[in-house]
């Protein structure tokens, strides 16, 4: 296989796994078809198969652990600078807020919208949702630690402040605002703040 016959290999699977991510995301797992996908990555429907001979559930792993780690990196790049653990929560809240908004109240978290769909019918990919959740509590509770926080309060500080911001995002859907994620910015920092206060 020739350099360029890899790269342009290597730049389909990415667009149709951007193509899954997007449409899980605005329209749901079971709510997105294939052709669907196929379509949006602008990709013949027969390559999905080629690279996910796994068929729609192998896609749809393949979208949340790469969605996964892909917030994972932006948690970490927006809370990173900040020594004031209580600050940063607040400021995260804030951009999540931001972003809601910005994308017209669909959901900006593509896990949180499939492991509502499949948490009863799809066990393999109810754990890839359950190990993505775990790998950013974990961050999370690492970075708490760092600033003073100890164990266990850091790791059921991290769980608590991951639960806000995804309730929050449902329920700024539902309404169609963002007050609902700046109010749960407002109590998460709150959390952080006694946690570390407890110290």
């Amino acid at each position: 296989m020739s350099d360029g016959k890899a790269i342009s290999t290597h730049e389909t699977r990415q667009r149709i796994v951007h193509a899954g991510t997007e449409l899980f995301r605005r329209s749901g797992y079971t709510g997105t078809g294939m052709k669907q996908i196929a379509e949006a990555a602008e990709a013949p429907f027969g390559s999905i198969y080629h690279f996910f001979p796994g068929g729609k559930a192998q896609l749809g792993e393949e979208v949340i652990r790469t969605s996964g780690a892909a917030y994972l990196g932006l948690i970490t790049t927006l809370m990173a600078p900040y020594e004031d653990r209580v600050a940063a929560t607040a400021d995260a809240f804030a951009a999540a807020a931001d972003t809601l908004a910005e994308l017209d109240f669909a959901d900006p978290c593509p896990i949180a919208t499939v492991a509502m769909e499949v948490a009863g019918t799809n066990d393999t990919l109810r754990r890839a949702t359950s190990e993505v959740f775990d790998s950013w509590i974990d961050h999370l509770a690492a970075y708490y630690a760092q600033g003073g926080m100890r164990e266990p309060a850091a790791r059921e500080t991290a769980s608590s402040v991951i639960a806000l911001l995804e309730g929050a995002f449902m329920l700024g859907r539902a309404a169609r605002s963002a007050e609902p994620v700046r109010a749960a910015g407002t109590a998460a920092a709150a959390i952080v703040r006694m946690a570390l206060a407890a110290e």
